[in-house]
């Protein structure tokens, strides 16, 4: 080999490299923008069977079919805005006028209730938070700064809102948009197989949004009837945040279980613990664990089976390795970016028995 095709080839090898490097600097650098469009792609997967329904069975016109689905989806954004605001305004009038000494002997009567409940050495709540190494480093002058970067992250908020809401109505209104985008990248005489492909994918992860939407809502209506049959207060976001967190398998429950526990104890800070506190708890954790029954037995195996077409102890793997090389984002992406990888796999590695044996159901 000539001196001139080495350095010719080191060259090459350095502009691959250099041009790799740029791209990825390019992708972290409008990671926002990347983001966006994939969370109006998952909107769209959802809003994909409305927008039919409404254009075949109501014989909407397509853009208003698309309009009207994207206002529901901006009503939904609303209404959540509707709800956790004035609990946000109330909670922070709450705190300007919360008498510090009440609050602290409230604390103590429940950690001394506790204490005597449970037989333990007494522990005080108030001296721990105190010697707490946040307590003593806390700052005050870092509240302005706290304020600006709330209306920093608000604005920031309108701007994503704004641009997955216009990302989507062409996404919906246009289903083939996302197709001929993926078609650039297939080679010459393979476009009928990348659009086979594509096509089965955007079935499956269409059924498998819309099931995990349905998941959401069906949870959301249990824990909130729970949440307002005892009491607590602000039934409706509690709700709603610990059926949102269900997004994330497995652990999510076990965080949201906590979160509802702590909810109620807060929602009945200064009755008594062992008559009112404890038992409202076991309660509330008894209704938990059944609306977990009836999302373990009814909505999962609906989504995971009728959905992704996947074995329950498959995707309990998948998510579990998942989780161990990419940590929560990487539990939450899993299933629809396996089915996806099955699809693909199926079309292009069929001759491989193990490949036959996992894509058998698709």
């Amino acid at each position: 080999m000539k001196a001139e095709e080495i350095s010719t080839g080191i060259l090459k090898a350095l502009g691959i490299i250099i041009g790799i490097c740029l791209l990825l600097f390019f992708l972290y650098e409008i990671q926002s923008v990347i983001a966006y469009v994939i969370i109006a792609a998952v909107i769209a997967l959802i809003g994909r069977p409305a927008v039919i329904f409404l254009r075949q069975r109501l014989h909407f016109p397509n853009t208003i079919a698309v309009i009207s689905v994207l206002l529901l989806v901006l009503s939904a954004f609303a209404g959540l805005i509707y709800v956790f605001v004035p609990i946000i305004i109330e909670q922070s009038r709450n705190l300007g006028q919360i008498d510090i000494e009440a609050f602290k002997s409230d604390l103590n009567d429940l950690n001394d209730q506790i204490n005597s409940y449970l037989g333990v050495t007494e522990i005080n709540i108030i001296e721990g938070l105190e010697r707490s190494e946040f307590v003593q480093s806390f700052d005050l002058s870092l509240i302005p700064e706290f304020l600006n970067n709330v209306f920093s992250i608000l604005g920031a908020t309108l701007v994503a809102v704004f641009s997955v809401l216009f990302i989507s109505f062409f996404f919906l209104k246009d289903s083939k948009l996302m197709l001929h985008s993926i078609l650039v990248f297939a080679n010459r005489g393979e476009e009928q197989k990348f659009q086979r492909v594509f096509n089965k994918i955007k079935i499956l992860l269409s059924r498998y949004f819309v099931g995990l939407t349905m998941q959401i809502i069906v949870l959301f209506i249990l824990y909130s009837i729970l949440l307002s049959v005892f009491e607590v207060n602000n039934p409706i976001a509690i709700a709603f945040i610990c059926a949102f967190l269900n997004l994330i398998p497995y652990l999510g429950p076990l965080v949201a279980g906590i979160l509802m526990a702590l909810f109620v104890i807060s929602s009945n800070l200064g009755a008594d613990f062992s008559t009112i506190i404890l038992p409202r708890v076991i309660y509330v954790m008894l209704g938990y664990g059944i609306c977990q029954l009836i999302d373990n037995f009814i909505s999962q195996p609906m989504i995971f089976g009728a959905s992704v077409r996947s074995h329950p102890l498959e995707i309990f793997l998948i998510i579990l390795i998942a989780g161990l090389l990419f940590g929560i984002i990487g539990m939450v992406v899993a299933v629809p970016f396996y089915t996806a990888l099955k699809v693909v796999a199926k079309e292009t590695l069929s001759e491989y028995k193990i490949v036959k044996r996992l894509t058998r159901d698709l």
